[in-house]
């Protein structure tokens, strides 16, 4: 098990940031959505990171040929989806194993999903149950709840699905769903979340639209869909690490290069600039994704903020935002994210445990927290197999020093993480 030993930065940086790892989100629905078209797919910039290759490696077991020529990959989908010989393994995705899930609910044959130890104590029956409703035939641990999970791919019913929870993977999986339904499908949830699949799907020639009541309405397929052909931007997700250390070192700069500016993706830096700190957004071009750059200027001591709005647009960052809450003045709260729970760890509880050991003063509730901000201490911090729990802190090593146990999981997601890192402080691992 491998650790890192943070340096705090003595004074200021200004770095230029073109090597964010690209768009997690957009890289798992490639590899996937490949499977849907009759034709080539080309993708420049897939993030090349142990999640989404184990998204890419499912497709190719379930018969897509790849091919790379420098920075791009040619995904060829196969006449026909054919059932594997050998369970499908997601590693530490939940974006995979629940995507997975719709698409594979409704093709003929059996199939296997399962993970690492951390998604296998993830729990999937917010995807399972619904898929269940509208006649897919899944198995697990508890039910179908805990993977490994079995699929019989067969015939499904059309649904008209009010969601419980804002989750970009429900939504998605159901989607998925709907495309081979026997009829028109309808899913509902309160706030918008994560849209990439809608955007792709569309652009793809699918017949998927939101009606006047909010609803997303799903088509079934008559045919194949055309082939993506997408540059996949940067994911201003691993971006807000570096946005979170600008805005609490004073004087520092960074410009975050080639990110995705859609809405659903920047919440976090909204939360960021009501905080205090500068940022400014230099749209470059608008396709499948508005692209551009982000830049993030220390503005002086943050202030304390509430987040109970829009979470599901900004989940993901929550951990990161939590190190700026922590050197911030005032009591930041954060609510109605339960979601937290369920992700790669319980990050309510990572979160808080790893500030305590740093000396913040920090209060737990059922949908989130309460910190009080001020002067964080070095400390030993476990990310629990987290990667954005074990980025976070890195992060808060910037300031104080850090000790982090079970970095390997960075890899997951953003494996030039600490390439980055080393142009600011001195490293260790």
């Amino acid at each position: 098990m491998k650790k890192a030993f943070i340096n705090p930065v003595p004074y200021w940086f200004d770095i230029k940031c073109d090597e964010i790892s690209a768009d997690k989100s957009i890289s798992h629905r490639c590899a996937m959505f490949s499977l849907l078209s009759d034709k080539p797919s080309s993708i420049t910039n897939f993030l090349e990171a142990e999640d989404t290759l184990n998204s890419l490696k499912i497709a190719t077991m379930l018969g897509v040929a790849v091919e790379k020529n420098g920075n791009t990959i040619t995904i060829t989908p196969p006449q026909k989806i054919t059932e594997p010989s050998d369970i499908l393994d997601c590693g530490n995705a939940g974006t995979g194993m629940r995507l997975y899930c719709g698409l594979l609910s409704s093709i003929d044959g059996a199939f296997v999903l399962t993970g690492d130890k951390y998604l296998r104590s993830r729990p999937m029956k917010r995807v399972v149950e619904p898929l269940k409703s509208i006649g897919a035939t899944i198995d697990g641990r508890e039910n179908g709840n805990l993977a490994p999970l079995f699929i019989r791919g067969g015939n499904l019913e059309a649904f008209d699905y009010d969601s419980p929870i804002d989750s970009a993977q429900v939504k998605s999986a159901l989607i998925l769903a709907g495309l081979h339904a026997n009829g028109v499908s309808y899913y509902k949830e309160q706030l918008l979340s994560r849209d990439h699949t809608e955007r792709m799907l569309r652009g793809m020639g699918a017949d998927i639209y939101t009606n006047d009541d909010g609803q997303i309405v799903i088509n079934p397929l008559s045919g194949p869909l055309k082939p993506l052909h997408i540059t996949v931007p940067s994911d201003p997700s691993s971006g807000f690490f570096f946005a979170v250390a600008a805005a609490i070192i004073p004087d520092s700069r960074v410009r975050l290069s080639n990110m995705t500016l859609n809405p659903t993706r920047i919440e976090a830096y909204k939360i960021l600039e009501k905080m205090g700190a500068d940022i400014q957004y230099e749209l470059q071009t608008d396709v499948y994704e508005p692209i551009g750059d982000i830049v993030v200027n220390y503005s002086g001591k943050l202030k304390s903020v509430t987040v109970d709005e829009n979470i599901a647009w900004l989940i993901d960052e929550l951990p990161a935002l939590s190190i700026a809450m922590a050197c911030a003045d005032g009591v930041s709260k954060v609510s109605n994210a339960k979601e937290l729970r369920a992700k790669e760890s319980d990050r309510i509880i990572s979160v808080l445990t790893g500030l305590e050991k740093c000396g913040a003063i920090c209060k737990e509730v059922d949908d989130g927290y309460e910190i009080i901000g001020g002067e964080l201490k070095k400390s030993n911090i476990d990310s629990f197999g987290d990667h954005r729990i074990a980025m976070s802190f890195a992060i808060a090593g910037l300031v104080c020093g850090m000790e982090i146990e079970d970095i390997e999981c960075i890899n997951t997601s953003f494996p030039n993480f600490f390439e980055i890192l080393s142009k600011i402080t001195k490293v260790e691992k």
